[in-house]
Formats: structure tokens, C-alpha cells, sequence
């Protein structure tokens, strides 16, 4: 029995060895729907967000936009991934989103193509 345990054990870990290493590997989709390889971030920090703009928390765009304004000039970024799977508070185009985000919060950090976080479409980001 033991044997087999540190089989399985084996296989999973050579199965996570085969999928991305680290944040760099990945391949996203930005707001117009060009690859963007986060390779690009490399040597800075990352605050990944899923965020809705119909929802109760949709003012923390405000304290986001003040939070990377105050330490983009030390490396800071926020990559925004719109998410319409909790309760549909995330509705319009890509473009829509991005409007209404800089016109009523100013927002200036990089905004990415709508994405699904969990479930059979959930983009392999979120599972890492």
C-alpha cells in the first residue's frame, strides 16, 4: 500500500512538474484580445484582480487606481481581469468595462480580456 501511495504521489508531482513553473509562463488575453506574455511583468510585483463592475465592492477601483498610483514608480502593477460569473455583475463588452472603469475611477493600470476564474472554462491562471 505504501508503495502505491508514493506512486501516485510520483505521478502527480511529474504531472505538476509538466504545467507552468512560475506567473511568467502564462499567456494572457488583454482587453482587445492581443497575447500579452507575462514574462513582460517580470522583476515586478503583481496584483492579480478578478474584479465586477456591478457589485457591491465595484469602489474598490477607486483604492486600487490609489494604491497603483502611489507604487507603479517601485514596480507595482495591477492586472485587472473583469469576471461575470458571480451573479452577472461583470455585463458589457470589454471596451464597456474599460469605459465606464476610467471615466468614473480614473483607472490607468492594464485591463484584460473578461475571464472565468473557476469552473470548466477557468483560464489556467487562476489554477495555478
Amino acid at each position: 500500500m505504501k508503495k502505491l501511495s508514493l506512486l501516485s504521489l510520483l505521478i502527480i508531482c511529474s504531472v505538476f512538474s509538466i504545467m507552468a513553473q512560475n506567473i511568467y509562463d502564462f499567456t494572457v488575453k488583454d482587453r482587445r484580445g492581443n497575447d500579452i506574455s507575462l514574462s513582460e511583468y517580470k522583476g515586478k510585483v503583481l496584483l492579480i484582480v478578478n474584479t465586477a463592475t456591478r457589485c457591491g465592492f465595484t469602489p474598490q477601483y477607486e483604492e486600487l487606481e490609489a494604491i497603483y498610483k502611489n507604487y507603479c514608480e517601485q514596480g507595482l502593477e495591477i492586472l485587472d481581469f473583469p469576471c461575470n460569473q458571480f451573479g452577472e455583475q461583470a455585463p458589457g463588452t470589454e471596451e464597456e468595462i474599460h469605459q465606464f472603469c476610467t471615466l468614473n475611477f480614473g483607472t490607468e493600470f492594464p485591463q484584460f480580456k473578461k475571464i472565468e476564474v473557476n469552473g470548466e472554462n477557468e483560464i489556467p491562471l487562476y489554477t495555478f
